[in-house]
């Protein structure tokens, strides 16, 4: 019997070699491995909330030029230090130092950083439990701490 001709009662080497080739794919043996739950720092959560340390500027990376205005965050859950953009204009403004911010992926490819922001993979989504994007348009106040 060569190769391609599988007997009658071959369904098991069929199913053994298919569950074989599953490990080959990296997207399945990250998920059957449980690695993002080991190494995210949201352990595989879509948002965490977290205190603000300080604000930061970084620089795009080439060819854009322009810079970017983050903060560095330390998450509640599992006390990882992580950076995260303010998105938009002046929406760094409506953040300050020791506030509680709620971080959520920025959605580069394969849940990496996006384009030209280098390592950063988190964008602030609210400020003390007020949306970011509400404090920007004016429609609600930041609530204080």
């Amino acid at each position: 019997m060569g190769k391609g001709s599988n007997g009658e009662f071959a369904g098991r080497n069929i199913r053994r070699r298919r569950k074989g080739q599953r490990w080959l794919s990296k997207r399945w043996k990250r998920k059957e491995l449980k690695l993002k739950e080991k190494h995210d720092p949201l352990k595989a959560a879509p948002a965490a909330k977290g205190i603000v340390l300080e604000k930061i500027v970084l620089e795009q990376k080439q060819p854009h030029s322009g810079l970017i205005k983050c903060v560095k965050v330390q998450l509640l859950k599992s006390g990882k230090v992580v950076s995260a953009h303010a998105p938009r204009n002046k929406a760094i403004t409506f953040i300050d130092e020791h506030d509680e911010v709620t971080l959520a992926g920025l959605g580069g490819s394969q849940r990496g950083q996006m384009g030209s922001i280098p390592g950063v993979r988190y964008k602030v989504i609210a400020v003390n439990g007020a949306d970011l994007q509400m404090l920007r348009k004016g429609r609600k106040e930041k609530p204080k701490r």
